[in-house]
């Protein structure tokens, strides 16, 4: 259903090239249909349909409508306007349950052929979030921490100083947790050493939030740091689900180049850094990317949808795009920054974090059988 439509050029038929839907099981009248064409004793116009049944409503006895409630139907009349009355009152009913596929109509005259889709889908009931009256209502700090409590609190301090209200949620997978206390902090305790993608996604299923803010453990902030710039941004440009910043002086984003290759190896995956596509309508500092840096504002939704693959437990950022890739719209703007703490000895930490060539080889096999790949460039 995917396959390329050509129109005909000067066609006599009239139809709706796009834009038709039809819930499932659910008849709908097809818009548009008509036939011009030049005086005939005879005009037969016919109409096929694979996933449903075609009429034609109000039809009198005496009127040429062959294949009633079937999946092809024909029209015939001597007078064109009648046959354009005819047309004007062709439904189609969906006969196949489905929340999302397709059909395809196939419409003819004489040696005049035309093909348009219809779209059958099942309508969605919108996910609204009350916007409430300041940022404590349209956002919520999210981090994964690792034996770093330090850090951790330190970043709830420099939160704090400038949101002190502001919901945090915090997943940790320490080998032997610490309690960490604060206002509008929930603190969610995980098995020891499950992972960053996994501890992510725990950390985003806990949103109640439009948007939320994703921040590392040793990240800290300071007057630069302004979550209202990010919530301005993605406010004017609703497509957007995820904006990126810059911690320190790094604004770390990429392109991803994607090749499907064929059905036998698989694809190719080549990563850009540094490179970007057009800059967003209305902002001049930010530019349209497939990936960003670890501090980043989202749509929780669009965020969900995508998910962070939990097999990910250690050295894990650019798959997560790669999964949102073609689903995620993301841009990366300049001006939104948070600190970076100094770096201190951590041995024990090190040694989960910056794991052997086995982790990397595991990974790298991982993928190319999830995402069907048979090259990846970083």
């Amino acid at each position: 259903m995917d396959s390329i439509i050509l129109a005909q050029a000067n066609s006599p038929l009239q139809y709706p090239t796009q834009g038709f839907v039809v819930p499932p099981l659910t008849k709908r009248l097809i818009p548009g249909l008509a036939l011009y064409a030049q005086r005939r004793l005879l005009y037969k116009v016919s109409l096929s349909v694979k996933r449903g049944v075609l009429s034609v409503e109000n039809v009198l006895d005496e009127q040429q409508v062959d294949g009633q409630g079937q999946s092809e139907l024909s029209i015939s009349s001597s007078n064109l306007t009648q046959l354009n009355d005819l047309l004007s009152r062709v439904t189609y009913t969906s006969t196949i349950y489905h929340v999302k596929t397709k059909d395809q109509v196939n419409f003819s005259f004489e040696d005049h052929e035309a093909i348009f889709p219809i779209v059958i889908k099942r309508p969605s009931v919108p996910v609204l979030y009350d916007p409430g009256t300041d940022i404590n209502s349209q956002v919520t700090i999210t981090t994964k921490t690792f034996l770093r409590y330090e850090e951790l609190n330190i970043l709830i301090n420099s939160i704090r100083q400038l949101y002190p209200k502001i919901k945090i949620i915090i997943a940790d997978d320490s080998l032997t947790p610490e309690t960490v206390t604060g206002n509008n902090i929930e603190h969610y305790i995980m098995p020891p050493a499950q992972g960053w993608f996994a501890g992510r996604n725990l950390a985003v299923s806990q949103v109640t939030t439009k948007y939320f803010l994703w921040v590392d453990d040793d990240y800290i902030f300071n007057n630069d740091t302004r979550i209202e710039s990010f919530v301005e941004i993605m406010e004017k440009v609703p497509e957007l689900d995820v904006v990126g910043g810059a911690v320190g002086r790094n604004q770390f984003y990429f392109r991803l180049q994607y090749n499907e290759g064929d059905k036998e190896e698989g694809g190719c995956l080549r990563r850009f850094h540094k490179k970007h596509y057009q800059t967003v309508p209305g902002f001049k500092g930010c530019f349209f990317v497939d990936g960003v840096v670890n501090y980043f504002l989202a749509r929780t939704d669009a965020v969900r949808r995508v998910g962070f693959d939990p097999f990910l437990k250690r050295v894990a950022h650019t798959e997560f795009f790669l999964d949102g890739l073609g689903d995620l719209l993301i841009a990366s703007c300049k001006g939104l920054t948070v600190g970076h703490q100094k770096k201190r000895k951590q041995s024990k930490y090190r040694r989960f974090r910056f794991p052997g060539r086995n982790d990397g080889k595991n990974k790298l096999a991982h993928h190319y059988f999830k995402n069907y790949m048979k090259c990846i460039r970083y």
